[in-house]
């Protein structure tokens, strides 16, 4: 059987334009229910480095569990995971919701990774599989370097490019 394919939306994002940031990415209805899908850009695609496995691998766990342990959004976050191409994640929340409804919400959780100090959740072999790839230091790192633009995004860093 042979699909007619229409090309996903992310895929008509211009990557040579895009910067690091929170951008919308789509807002799918279910019934009653509205979910926000957030890009999280922590790399200019194709311009500099992607993140190391290890090093993403923690910041899931760690993003995973503030964003599922906050006391306001806990009940509305649906999923957080990286993006095939390493240079950011995936936040999809319950709500119709803007990059800056959640500005606050994604600065505190890359700032509490960016001073996490403990035992990475979630990383036993019970509990992962593939529970010895992680880098806690390497993850501390790059949430640092994202911080600088979560504190004073631009435009460019809240809405994908036209």
């Amino acid at each position: 059987m042979c699909l007619s394919m229409e090309k996903i939306a992310s895929f008509t994002v211009d990557h040579l334009r895009l910067k690091r940031g929170i951008f919308v990415s789509r807002k799918d209805r279910f019934g009653e229910t509205i979910l926000t899908t957030f890009d999280i850009r922590m790399k200019e695609p194709n311009r500099e480095p992607v993140l190391d496995i290890p090093a993403a691998h923690t910041i899931e766990h760690l993003g995973a569990t503030y964003l599922r342990s906050h006391p306001q959004w806990g009940n509305r976050v649906v999923y957080f995971g990286p993006m095939g191409c390493r240079t950011g994640f995936y936040v999809i929340l319950e709500g119709s919701l803007s990059s800056i409804d959640v500005l606050a919400l994604i600065t505190e959780m890359f700032a509490w990774i960016a001073s996490y100090i403990d035992e990475i959740p979630g990383a036993t072999a019970a509990e992962c599989g593939n529970w010895r790839d992680h880098n806690l230091d390497m993850a501390k790192w790059e949430a640092l370097r994202f911080l600088d633009v979560l504190k004073k995004p631009l435009p460019e860093n809240l809405e994908y490019p036209s």
